[in-house]
């Protein structure tokens, strides 16, 4: 998928086909699923663990025992343990995203809780006058940050380390990217290259997730 330079939804370019579970690379280490409704991918493991992000739709998780079946809507995301089968199923069209996160995974977050569901915008508070920023994932390879901008507040013109995704999750903002303005608002993606230069200013409140694919060490 190649789609910088405009705002775009992943959930809607990737729509379910009646019958059908399909996946697809996005970005290196990230797959996106659409399952479509009552379909399902059987119980399987995988040698690192895992964040599931919903973003349309929603998904029911088979964890096993003793966490029995876990429920994830659009905006939620929840950490799926390595080495662990896990079932997905869909009772209505579903659309996720599937990070795969390094063995050693102590870069991750610990507010982020192996089998637990959360709501990426609620993760971090507004604060007056104030950028808030939090590292849910920090690796070589990859960085997965939420950040929340006051009304008026902003990041001025830099460019990207890496590939990257920004996922508006609350309220509106304008991307500038290489010189052109392009305006965002939640539910809604933006893509750029490495090297892209681009800058962020809220246009009232804005919630965003940044999902950053680094060349790694």
């Amino acid at each position: 998928m190649k789609r910088e330079h405009q705002v775009f939804s992943i959930a809607e370019e990737n729509p379910a086909v009646p019958g059908c579970t399909i996946s697809g690379q996005l970005m290196r280490g990230v797959t996106v699923f659409s399952l479509a409704k009552e379909t399902d991918i059987s119980a399987e493991s995988y040698p690192v663990p895992i964040l599931q992000v919903q973003l349309s739709g929603s998904s029911v998780l088979d964890m096993g025992a003793p966490a029995g079946m876990v429920a994830l809507s659009a905006g939620e995301l929840m950490k799926k343990p390595a080495g662990r089968d896990i079932g997905v199923a869909a009772k209505e069209d579903s659309v996720y995203l599937e990070i795969a996160l390094e063995k050693e995974d102590s870069t991750m977050n610990p507010v982020i809780k192996e089998e637990n569901v959360f709501r990426l915008k609620d993760l971090i508070p507004y604060q007056e006058g104030k950028i808030v920023n939090m590292d849910l994932v920090s690796q070589p390879s990859m960085k997965f940050v939420v950040m929340a901008f006051d009304e008026g507040t902003g990041l001025s013109e830099h460019s990207a380390p890496g590939d990257a995704i920004v996922f508006a999750l609350d309220g509106k903002a304008v991307i500038g990217y290489e010189g052109k303005e392009y305006p965002i608002s939640a539910g809604e993606q933006f893509r750029f290259a490495k090297g892209g230069l681009h800058s962020v200013k809220a246009d009232g409140k804005f919630k965003m997730a940044l999902l950053l694919v680094l060349e790694g060490e």
